[in-house]
């Protein structure tokens, strides 16, 4: 056979061999993509547009000299809609928004009134670590600052984010503080249980 034959004949084989494997990644794409529609994304981070929306906030506060406080910047970040010193929120939270003991990015976590933080305190989660570590962005931690991504640990005894250590310094944990719980933004459906 002929070398300009020969070399015909592979270029056809490589080219048929390319289309069908096209046509098997097109099918495949399409089955995952027709299975997973109706599944909802699993959220991995913070929403952006409201984490910016909440700095946006807070600097402008900032640059007009008025105060930055943690309630508005975690309504905003996260989209929870609660009013009330940061303390209520977990009451004033149940039967609106769905809550719990697991952290996921964008709830707010709640921390109870305690020591020299009689109002209590509400923060964003920003991201999961791992089951006992979670980063979170918040307001007035550090007098009229935005913390962003500042790790948290749980040192609960069970592991139900009862009790955390906030890392306010790089390598440094403050004393334990008691936490209410998760605040999902999700509002409350009839047919899930409340916690």
């Amino acid at each position: 056979m002929p070398h300009r034959q020969t070399r015909r004949l592979a270029h056809t084989g490589r080219l048929a061999l390319l289309c069908s494997s096209l046509l098997m990644l097109g099918a495949c794409g399409d089955a995952i993509t027709k299975s997973s529609m109706n599944a909802p994304a699993p959220q991995t981070a913070i929403n952006p547009a409201l984490q910016a929306k909440a700095i946006a906030e807070a600097k402008q506060k900032q640059a007009k000299g008025a105060r930055v406080w943690c309630v508005p910047f975690a309504r905003t970040a996260s989209g929870v809609e609660l009013r009330g010193n940061a303390g209520t929120w977990w009451n004033a939270a149940k039967g609106v928004y769905d809550r719990g003991h697991d952290p996921e990015p964008g709830a707010v976590v709640v921390f109870a009134p305690s020591g020299g933080s009689r109002l209590g305190h509400v923060a964003v989660v920003s991201q999961v670590v791992s089951d006992r570590v979670v980063l979170i962005d918040h307001a007035n931690w550090h007098r009229n600052q935005i913390s962003l991504k500042m790790p948290v640990v749980d040192v609960s005894e069970k592991g139900d984010w009862s009790k955390v250590q906030v890392e306010a310094t790089p390598g440094v944990r403050g004393s334990a503080r008691p936490v209410y719980g998760f605040i999902y933004p999700e509002k409350v459906s009839a047919a899930k249980p409340q916690g």
